[in-house]
């Protein structure tokens, strides 16, 4: 057989396994849905597929796995757009709500799937898809690191704490922010937003600008042998319960 001959069968191959990736998806996404997570099985996936079970096992371990595979490609495009969408000169604000805007409108565009996702999400460290997952999620993490890192060259915050473990913490309020979001009213985009800024605001007034960084030092000794002093005070004073 020729190589003009294997071309075409090994394309019609592969052609073949994406058609087949892409019914697993689409029955796993479906059923996940409109049965629940919990009550949907394997065995049922394989038939809305049409596909043999076994040939689900090629994919994915479990369950959990499956999910995630519906979702992972997704997730890597949505993080490639959210790299590029952070501007090195832009305010630290500005940047992680775009950040943000892409990922709300992602969640938001499946919120029912994206509930199964996120709550399946907690522990989640073995199959097939879990690494995968796992990188992407990091990419995120250190992508928040870096708008930290952006707005300190930047001269507007001046943390005490290595941007990659501030951009840590922003994405813990990101994560949370957006699950309280999708609990509720999911069409109120700019209502979701709001509340992200508000509190994405409140944790970059509490890094500090970098003009009051030095201003902010600790109190001359005099003051707080003044202050401690004051504390031991109270602390006598106060009974024992």
């Amino acid at each position: 057989m020729t190589d003009a001959t294997l071309a075409p069968a090994n394309g019609l191959r592969v052609r073949n396994k994406q058609d087949k990736l892409r019914r697993i998806k689409d029955a796993a996404q479906s059923l996940f849905v409109a049965n629940g997570f919990d009550d949907t099985t394997m065995r049922e996936i394989a038939e809305r597929a049409g596909v043999g079970l076994g040939t689900i096992f090629l994919y994915a371990k479990n369950k959990r796995d499956l999910l995630f595979l519906t979702i992972n490609e997704g997730l890597e495009n949505l993080t490639n757009e959210a790299e590029d969408a952070v501007d090195p000169k832009a305010p630290l604000i500005d940047n992680l709500l775009a950040v943000a805007k892409l990922h709300y409108r992602f969640f938001g565009r499946q919120a029912a799937l994206s509930r199964l996702v996120l709550r399946e999400m907690i522990f989640y460290d073995s199959g097939a898809q879990a690494p995968p997952f796992h990188k992407t999620r990091d990419r995120l993490i250190r992508l928040f690191g870096r708008t930290i890192e952006l707005a300190i060259a930047n001269a507007e915050i001046a943390p005490s704490q290595p941007p990659l473990f501030a951009g840590w913490t922003l994405f813990c309020i990101f994560q949370v922010e957006l699950r309280r979001w999708l609990a509720n009213d999911v069409t109120h985009l700019r209502a979701g937003l709001n509340e992200l800024e508000r509190a994405f605001r409140m944790l970059i007034t509490g890094l500090g600008a970098a003009s009051d960084r030095h201003a902010r030092g600790r109190a001359p000794i005099p003051q707080r042998r003044r202050k401690a002093t004051q504390s031991k005070a109270r602390d006598s004073a106060t009974p024992d319960w």
